[in-house]
């Protein structure tokens, strides 16, 4: 542990940006796209990336002194469930709430308002938090077995705490702040519904609820992370009347896809931990109830009706090893037709809200996260805006508020409602469509994603050595040309990817031992290795990555699981991105894939449909697209990209009972053919080596 000057984050980003606002030039690295390509130029009030000015407004003194709150506030659906609300107003230097009606925000969460109350109040001690802040800010724990307490620290710099929970300054500012608990969690009462179709008509009405009070002007907005972000894009996609900005953290929109089965495999690393902390959650009582005597007894057998949401569909599907025997929850997630995955992809094209997203490329959403710029299809670049982090779930705000990085969460979010609640001219409507840290390097900014000037190319999968991993299952090469020698590879089901940075992304980025997350070297020990050789010059990737890979397997299923690293001249392999797939679920969707211009496949969709699955007889060679999730990173001169080939990636997924009952764990190979290669369709902004 070494100590440092603490970092005066907000001060220093202020005076650099002040800088440019009376009219010194300064650029900021990593933000002017690459020759060829048209830069994003800032428009009014809108300096780069930080505005002092909204900075200010955020943390300046307040239009309010107090704020009120009203607690557990019933709010009855149609069905005549009773959901639960804690509601935060401007109030005056007495305590009493303002008579003035406000824009409202609101938060629909499943982690109960308990604990973003505990959580608002740590965070708005006047001196206690504050001062915690300031005392970790004097250590840099950067390079050492712990450097995940920096990534943990940073996120109270960025502001992700306020996005999380109830933001006092926001309330303070002339805004009333909505929490209520998801059906059947918190002090709500029902059965967990899960992103369900009755949940989604519940959010509905709870806006609507709101829209009709006599402390709100009509004008709505809705704010949160994760299961918060993705019900404001499942309620924004609805159109309800009144709702007129969306700050989604760490947004998900197609749930099979990204978190459920990516390719096939299930993600048991997230849903495990997930579902027993919603789960365990949802039984905390209300305290103040109990004391009073006014306990509501059917919140308590809603509870006992179901007390376990979704672990029997998770353990059907990791234990039985026949599709009859799977739940018929579990078969509807495998089902492309189903009820259930048309309630878990949001219609994206159908939002007319304007909407600010932050998301993270080792984030569980990625998978959706990046297609925003493109997918909210029916809002102008002035109504949407996506920033992308170098960051896990957890940990999205991390390079957020510092110099050279993006203005913090809570005050762009602020900026944001001012905007399109407020109507305020404050010039965030000209922020940047697209703001992307790239992976090794600085911030770019740009109207789209991925970034102008990318073209494909295939690196082709060959047998000779690279020399660059030595401990690896198999060492070969990347090269430009199809091999001219067959051969064959093979791997089988191991653990060595638990030591990998997909473990840190199935755990939310909280893991503060990074020696895993920052090397794949360890995962390597059981992988098939193909790397590049090394670059001359700054390379950008930006956009998805696809693996064509011939195999063949001696069982009548496989599951395979692609790492791609930027391999460092210390020989240091560093993930930047990951994708997995079922060989009997490898059908695709061509409408919703992505082909490059020579007809290539760049990013497979999968249909994920249990009716279609193929199973292959042992030893018939199957080609498969086994596509990787967007990223923009930067290889620098000196450094190599490589492609890691697994039958298994534990944690993060593993393979469904019906498949694992296929496989029986026996080994897969890859077919290195002359006639028929395998290769990597990657996008870079100059031909790779």
């Amino acid at each position: 542990m070494r100590l440092i000057r603490p970092r005066l984050r907000l001060t220093l980003a202020a005076l650099l940006t002040a800088f440019v606002l009376i009219g010194t030039s300064i650029t900021v690295p990593g933000l002017v796209a690459r020759a060829g390509a048209e830069p994003w130029k800032p428009g009014p009030g809108v300096a780069g990336m930080i505005n002092p000015e909204w900075i200010a407004s955020h943390d300046g003194p307040t239009q309010y002194p107090k704020m009120a709150t009203e607690w557990d506030v019933p709010i009855r659906m149609s069905d005549g469930t009773v959901l639960r609300a804690n509601i935060f107003r401007p109030a005056d230097a007495s305590g009493r709430a303002i008579e003035t009606k406000t824009p409202t925000i609101v938060n629909v969460t499943p982690y109960t308002k308990f604990v973003s109350t505990i959580a608002t109040v740590m965070t708005n001690v006047p001196v206690l938090f504050p001062t915690l802040v300031g005392v970790l800010n004097m250590f840099n724990f950067s390079g050492t077995p712990i450097g995940g307490v920096d990534d943990l620290r940073n996120v109270l710099n960025g502001g992700l705490i306020n996005t999380f929970t109830v933001d006092q300054t926001l309330v303070q500012s002339g805004y009333t702040q909505v929490v209520v608990d998801v059906r059947g969690t918190g002090n709500s009462q029902g059965v967990w519904d899960v992103f369900g179709a009755r949940e989604q008509t519940d959010t509905v009405e709870v806006l609507d609820w709101v829209r009709q009070q006599n402390w709100t002007n009509g004008r709505l907005g809705m704010s949160g992370v994760s299961y918060s972000a993705i019900n404001q894009l499942q309620a924004a996609s609805k159109n309800p009347a009144g709702l007129q900005a969306l700050f989604p953290v760490v947004p998900g929109a197609d749930i099979a896809a990204d978190i459920v089965a990516p390719g096939g495999g299930l993600g048991v690393g997230f849903l495990g931990p997930w579902l027993a902390i919603v789960n365990i959650l949802k039984f905390i009582p209300d305290l103040r109830s109990l004391l009073n005597g006014t306990f509501d007894w059917k919140w308590l057998q809603d509870r006992l009706q179901n007390p376990a949401v979704f672990f029997p569909e998770l353990l059907s599907g990791v234990f039985s090893p026949t599709v009859e025997g799977l739940t018929p929850t579990t078969k509807q997630l495998i089902d492309k037709n189903s009820p259930l995955r048309a309630a878990y992809r949001t219609a994206l094209d159908k939002i007319t809200t304007p909407t600010f997203a932050l998301g993270a490329w080792n984030d569980l959403f990625t998978n959706t996260e990046w297609r925003l710029p493109k997918d909210l299809s029916a809002l102008p670049t002035s109504k949407k805006k996506l920033i992308m982090g170098d960051a896990a779930h957890a940990t999205v705000t991390n390079d957020l508020g510092g110099v050279n990085q993006p203005t913090r969460a809570d005050v762009l979010q602020k900026a944001w409602f001012d905007k399109w609640l407020k109507d305020a001219d404050n010039g965030i409507d000209n922020y940047a469509p697209v703001t992307v840290h790239r992976m090794g390097g600085g911030w770019w900014q740009g109207d789209t994603f991925p970034e102008p000037g990318q073209k494909y190319q295939r690196m082709y999968l060959s047998s000779l050595p690279s020399g660059t991993a030595p401990t690896a299952l198999s060492d070969n090469s990347l090269q430009t040309a199809p091999p001219k020698i067959a051969a064959r590879r093979t791997v089988g089901p191991g653990l060595s990817t638990l030591c990998s940075n997909d473990t840190g992304q199935a755990m939310f980025g909280l893991l503060v031992f990074t020696g895993c997350t920052k090397d794949t070297r360890v995962a390597e020990m059981n992988a098939l290795t193909f790397t590049s050789k090394p670059v001359g010059k700054p390379t950008v990737i930006s956009g998805p990555i696809n693996l064509r890979l011939n195999t063949t397997q001696d069982a009548r299923d496989a599951y395979w699981s692609v790492i791609v690293t930027d391999v460092g001249p210390d020989g240091r392999s560093e993930k930047i991105s990951s994708g997995q797939l079922t060989t009997s679920l490898r059908q695709i969707d061509e409408s919703r894939s992505i082909r490059t211009a020579s007809g290539d496949l760049a990013s497979p969709y999968y249909q994920l449909n249990i009716d279609d699955r193929e199973l292959v007889k042992p030893g018939q060679v199957v080609p498969l697209d086994i596509g990787t999730h967007a990223v923009s990173a930067v290889l620098k001169p000196g450094h190599r990209l490589r492609v890691d080939v697994f039958a298994l990636n534990l944690i993060k997924s593993m393979t469904v009972g019906p498949v694992t009952a296929e496989t029986q764990f026996r080994p897969q190979h890859v077919l290195i053919d002359p006639k028929q290669p395998s290769y990597l369709v990657v996008p870079s902004d100059r031909p790779l080596p």
